[in-house]
């Protein structure tokens, strides 16, 4: 069974957004689309006048929304099978659940919400620890179609083997037959001799060598007959993780991250990294939980 590419839709130029992406990634991929529209209508019973006596009236106005939806992302991929459906249930639930059975679940940054200054989004911070299939959140300051330059970038963890997000990479990399960018970034610390990265003997040189060892070794890991077909880029750089990896994906296609191992019915931990990507990456960012596959 093909497992669909999922996308939250809420009417805000935010959701659209996210619309077109996942409806890109949909036909790129050959999976259907799916669209979900949550919401606890019910709260708002009485604020509008209604349009059917036996619904509610955001019930009404959430079908419509979901109808033009699904006629957008048709205009967008023709042959793509699509689906919609209306939920009255919470939008982080709803997607928890439709993530139980998705290839990706797609929302953008942000969507209606009180506070408009936030740069993501409650539902998107939640999906991103809730999700159990990648959760792919799409910034509202990028066009709506994604880049075609091809390029993924992954940020390689301390993990000794090939962690979900880099097999999740790899493949997002080969459906665009594109590049992928492995960033490894290391730190030297405090209390250890500051010298010349490239100084041998130092211990900055040290760190720099184990970070391209550890990088070489998760990749020949990764592609161990070199046939994927996709050009690997190495990148082990000194600083900042959140800093070198926005900065690495700059006009990507996709920055990948991975998460931490679930906690019980609470979901992942995502650690300020992640928050930092989610916050302020230029391109879609996908989270990708450390238990997905396996």
């Amino acid at each position: 069974m093909r497992l669909p590419v999922v996308v939250g839709v809420d009417g805000s130029e935010g959701s659209l957004h996210a619309l077109d992406w996942a409806a890109a990634e949909a036909a790129r991929s050959g999976l259907p689309l799916r669209i979900v529209h949550a919401s606890l209508w019910e709260r708002y019973e009485g604020l509008h006048p209604a349009l059917d006596a036996e619904r509610p009236t955001e019930e009404i106005l959430a079908e419509r929304l979901v109808a033009d939806a699904r006629e957008r992302a048709r205009g967008l991929g023709p042959g793509l099978t699509v689906t919609a459906d209306v939920q009255p249930e919470d939008p982080v639930a709803a997607l928890v659940g439709e993530s139980h059975e998705a290839a990706m679940v797609v929302v953008g940054s942000r969507g209606h919400g009180r506070i408009a200054g936030m740069l993501v989004g409650s539902v998107s911070l939640a999906l991103a620890n809730r999700s159990h299939c990648p959760i792919v959140v799409v910034p509202a300051r990028m066009s709506g179609t994604p880049p075609r330059s091809g390029r993924v970038v992954v940020g390689i963890s301390d993990a000794a083997t090939p962690t979900p997000a880099v097999v999740f990479a790899l493949d997002q990399a080969a459906a665009r037959h594109g590049e992928l960018v492995a960033v490894r970034v290391w730190r030297c610390p405090a209390h250890e001799a500051m010298s010349h990265p490239l100084l041998a003997g130092s211990p900055t040189a040290s760190h720099h060598r184990q970070a391209e060892e550890h990088l070489e070794d998760v990749l020949t890991r990764l592609d161990r007959n070199g046939s994927c077909g996709v050009v690997i880029h190495r990148s082990v750089v000194r600083g900042p993780t959140h800093q070198k990896l926005i900065e690495a994906a700059a006009g990507a296609d996709l920055l990948v991250v991975g998460t931490g191992r679930r906690h019980g019915r609470h979901g992942h931990h995502l650690g300020p990294v992640n928050h930092a990507m989610l916050h302020y990456a230029s391109c879609p960012v996908a989270v990708v939980p450390d238990t997905y596959g396996t």
